[in-house]
């Protein structure tokens, strides 16, 4: 899985987040039953954000159903958006076709295992061929998505370009996946903001990648588009939040079913902005201790047993079977000696790179006037 919105599930609005996981279980299951097993590779967090887009505007449009245990879900059922929802279809096929770019991408770039470059094309030409079906059937042309790879190669191969030129190839596909979301739901006159707003949602996504790959790029002599452009770091956050911004006043020209409103404004919104302040908060380490924001770290012993208690390092047999077991369950069980589980629920949201927690600013924006969240977290100290 890849993408820049990761709501943490510690401090997120239960509800939210479960509506989240609908979401992101449906993309999975969608892609397995258009595509395979195998295709379930492509399930990215961003993608889903379609799919809430679909069922923001037309929830009869995008049925749920009970979807088996899942060791992603450590083995628990739960409520997930159907493979007919046309909204899961469209994130379905996105995030194909944007998967297959990455592979060709990676091969390109010489990021491919030596050997593997014939089998990753292979597979990329079948995940486009895959995506192309999925979109007919949705009346969505996934043309243009395709040839967005081809275009970036050759905006980054021409000299003298801008940094927003050489976003705009990515800007423009999020921004025909956003409008195709208010054809499939009647409502064109949501078809604007929506361009609008994935372009703005576009362009974060492609400079927070180029911020968090920049030293990576420059080790290995890769393309960059911050250090092609001599852009700074510091430059690179004002576009950031201009684009976030006005992303912002996209949404508020939306016109959505008010129950389902509140899950775009956390992921489009609040989580965005997490992201962003994440993303260039890694990019400026601070000294060991500190946080840089300036407010306080971690403690040096956070991941140590408390004083006098009888734990003891466990074997290697059972450090092996905690890590299967992690591995399966995608990281949501852990066992009682790792150190983001022994430590503080708000201290282990910061282990896992998330911001949110100080102040409990997640809970407060998200219980305000959301008629599903019946006050779930409006206690912050739960």
């Amino acid at each position: 899985m890849f993408g820049i919105i990761r709501p943490c599930g510690d401090h997120s609005c239960p509800a939210l987040h479960r509506a989240w996981t609908a979401h992101l279980c449906g993309l999975c299951l969608t892609l397995r039953d258009g595509q395979g097993h195998a295709a379930r590779l492509a399930t990215n967090y961003d993608g889903l954000i379609i799919s809430v887009l679909a069922e923001a505007q037309d929830p009869a449009g995008s049925p749920h159903r009970t979807a088996g245990p899942c060791a992603l879900r450590g083995f628990r059922t739960a409520d997930v958006v159907d493979a007919r929802a046309r909204g899961a279809r469209l994130a379905a096929t996105v995030s194909l076709v944007l998967a297959a770019g990455k592979l060709r991408d990676h091969v390109a770039d010489g990021d491919a295992a030596p050997g593997t470059g014939p089998a990753r094309r292979m597979l990329a030409a079948r995940w486009e061929a895959a995506g192309a079906r999925m979109g007919a059937g949705i009346g969505f042309d996934t043309a243009p998505l395709t040839a967005t790879a081809a275009l970036q190669l050759e905006v980054e191969g021409a000299a003298g370009r801008s940094l927003l030129e050489l976003t705009r190839p990515t800007e423009e596909a999020v921004a025909a996946a956003f409008a195709h979301t208010a054809t499939l739901a009647g409502r064109p006159g949501n078809a604007t903001a929506l361009a609008e707003a994935g372009r703005f949602f576009g362009r974060i996504a492609h400079l927070l990648d180029a911020v968090e790959d920049r030293q990576e790029d420059a080790a290995r002599g890769a393309f960059n588009p911050l250090a092609a452009t001599g852009t700074s770091t510091g430059e690179a956050r004002r576009l950031c939040e201009d684009a976030a911004h006005g992303l912002r006043l996209a949404l508020l020209e939306l016109d959505l079913e008010p129950a389902d409103r509140h899950l775009v404004d956390a992921l489009l919104g609040t989580e965005v902005r997490r992201a962003v302040e994440r993303t260039f908060r890694h990019a400026s380490p601070a000294p060991a201790g500190t946080m840089p924001d300036g407010g306080a770290g971690l403690p040096a012993d956070a991941a140590r047993p408390p004083a006098g208690s009888s734990y003891r390092r466990p074997g290697f047999v059972r450090r092996s079977a905690a890590a299967a077991g992690s591995l399966l369950t995608c990281g949501l069980w852990r066992p009682r000696w790792d150190p983001e589980r022994r430590a503080p629920w708000h201290d282990r949201c910061y282990l896992n790179g998330c911001d949110g927690c100080s102040g409990c600013d997640g809970c407060g924006d998200c219980c305000k006037g959301c008629a599903r969240c019946d006050g779930c977290c409006c206690d912050c100290s739960v």
